[in-house]
């Protein structure tokens, strides 16, 4: 074990940070899975919270093995992973099953192991290396937008075309952050602006065409733009049940919360474990709990962003912008949601939620981060040995000679 620490690499304050939610999921996610298991009926408390140890265990080994790889090869790894997550998505929307009640083409099956598989998140990591890999190659060269149409947009287009008829909230989510990592990466803002206008576009297309011809989509199509609606319109439906009862979870939690595991409605809020749990953590840990948790992923940011300032060239930047600022972007998302400043849209709180593809491309990202942070890291010893070196030398030539010798 001690051995395993010294091989650890990278920023300590985001491996910290990392732990410090891992421990601390253990607590909500017992506490909600009462809700599968009294509610829905399945399976225990106790197998749920094992499900959920075994998934950050294989995740934190995910950091470490990731980290270890220096971040240059992940250019490589972007372009020969790209076709194999069109193909994921291509499987995953033509034979999607639907997992405890949700979407039928989100998932897919891995064979003879049995785990369903979000193909999207892993689509979404891999679609914004690759733009980083490409704005780094035109990073110093007059960018014409004809030019970039293939390279850069046929795969951002193709992946968003594929998600989107199952998961808008995620199709958003990637097509904000691929714009943002362009507007940082220098790619001109009025191509930008083109581009978003086209997405507008396209997507007024997709939702004409889905409401002229119901059977040609899945039903998601109706669910998000019933969201949507709901979100916008005052008056109370049937739709809005899970974020009322997370209103009333918060309400309920004060400044100190009701303790832990004395959640009531946990027993009444659908997706306790994933989507809502941060209403279980404010209604059992109060406003202390809610900020304590704000405070860590904006630690999270900071350390981001410094681990991305130090980065020795720019395609190291662009990287840890592209794999971490997601990473805060879902979690904030995810605690609009509960308290109802966004619609309804599915994303899970990254580290804390249970799942394991959640958790897996979050860890994933995460060890890209750290990679980087740790290529830092061995400039930094090399220069100061190289240093100190110079100095003996300086001081005192005749024993360095004889140690050499």
């Amino acid at each position: 074990m001690q051995q395993l620490f010294k091989n650890i690499k990278g920023d300590k304050a985001i491996w910290a940070v990392v732990c410090l939610l891992a421990l601390f999921s253990f607590l909500p996610i017992y506490s909600a899975s009462t809700n599968l298991v009294y509610v829905v009926g399945n399976g225990t408390t106790i197998g749920h919270l094992i499900k959920h140890a075994a998934l950050l265990f294989i995740g934190l080994f995910i950091i470490y093995g990731v980290h270890k790889i220096p971040y240059r090869y992940f250019r490589a790894l972007s372009i020969i992973a790209m076709p194999v997550v069109i193909l994921l998505l291509l499987i995953t929307l033509a034979q999607g099953t639907t997992i405890g009640g949700a979407n039928a083409s989100r998932w897919i099956r891995i064979p003879f192991v049995g785990i369903s598989f979000q193909t999207s998140t892993l689509a979404a990591l891999v679609l914004l290396i690759h733009v980083a890999r490409y704005l780094t190659k035109i990073k110093d060269k007059k960018v014409a937008f004809k030019e970039t149409l293939l390279p850069l947009w046929l795969p951002v287009f193709v992946v968003l075309s594929l998600i989107l008829p199952a998961n808008f909230s995620t199709t958003a989510i990637i097509f904000g952050m691929v714009m943002l990592l362009c507007f940082i990466g220098g790619y001109p803002l009025k191509y930008l602006m083109s581009i978003i206008g086209a997405g507008i576009v396209c997507l007024a297309l997709f939702v004409l065409t889905a409401k002229a011809f119901p059977g040609l989509f899945p039903n998601r199509v109706d669910t998000w733009i019933s969201r949507v609606e709901s979100f916008m319109d005052d008056a109370d439906t049937e739709s809005d049940y899970q974020i009322e009862k997370a209103k009333i979870a918060i309400a309920t939690g004060g400044v100190v919360g009701l303790g832990a595991g004395k959640s009531v409605m946990k027993n009444f809020l659908p997706q306790s474990t994933s989507d809502f749990i941060y209403a279980i953590i404010v209604e059992e840990y109060g406003l202390v709990g809610a900020l304590t948790l704000v405070f860590l992923y904006l630690l999270l940011l900071f350390r981001i962003v410094v681990v991305a300032h130090k980065a020795e060239d720019v395609f190291g930047k662009l990287l840890v912008l592209a794999v971490g600022l997601p990473i805060i972007f879902q979690a904030f998302i995810n605690m609009a949601v509960a308290v109802e400043l966004f619609p309804v849209t599915g994303q899970t709180l990254p580290l804390i939620s249970s799942g394991g593809t959640s958790i897996w491309m979050t860890c994933l990202a995460i060890g890209v981060i750290l990679s980087v942070s740790a290529k830092r890291e061995e400039e930094v010893v090399e220069a100061s040995a190289k240093a100190t070196q110079k100095n003996k030398v300086e001081e005192n030539p005749l024993e360095v000679l004889s140690e050499q010798l």
